[in-house]
């Protein structure tokens, strides 16, 4: 019975162009305003770092870092609706983390929309403090979104 109520691990690798599809459907099933496939590609082909999360052998999340110096920019993190609230965002950001300290980052950065307050509220549980505004970053429905610029220091 313990078997049966033993949460799931994600399990991480680096993404590979044969994930694009997969990514797609996922950003499309997440955000009003996706990531293209080309966004997708440039950042691989940019060398960007680039992981996908698995659970039960299916694509459950992915993020894309671009680093220099000893700064890293989280440019997309998502888990697929379907794994959604079941800690598997804060896996990812943990890997993200855990991963950027390999690669001698100091300081990550990040903007979110701060009408997306589960993934503000994850932000501020894993340290990141809120340090500036950008005023209308983000498409909307209604014209512009602002985005909230969140920091951790490492």
């Amino acid at each position: 019975m313990s078997a049966l109520l033993k949460p799931q691990a994600m399990a991480f690798r680096p993404m590979r162009s044969e994930d694009l599809d997969a990514l797609i459907r996922i950003e499309r099933a997440s955000y009003p305003y996706p990531w293209t496939l080309g966004n997708f590609r440039d950042c691989l082909d940019s060398g960007y770092s680039t992981w996908v999360g698995e659970v039960e052998g299916e694509l459950a999340g992915y993020w894309v870092m671009m680093q220099a110096v000893d700064e890293g920019h989280i440019l997309n993190c998502c888990i697929a609706p379907a794994w959604q609230g079941r800690g598997f965002g804060y896996s990812l950001m943990r890997h993200l983390i855990a991963t950027a300290r390999g690669n001698a980052t100091v300081t990550l950065y990040l903007e979110v929309r701060p009408s997306n307050t589960r993934a503000v509220n994850l932000y501020q549980r894993l340290d990141f403090d809120s340090i500036a505004l950008r005023r209308n970053y983000y498409p909307a429905d209604q014209g512009r979104e602002d985005a909230l610029v969140m920091r951790l220091i490492l």
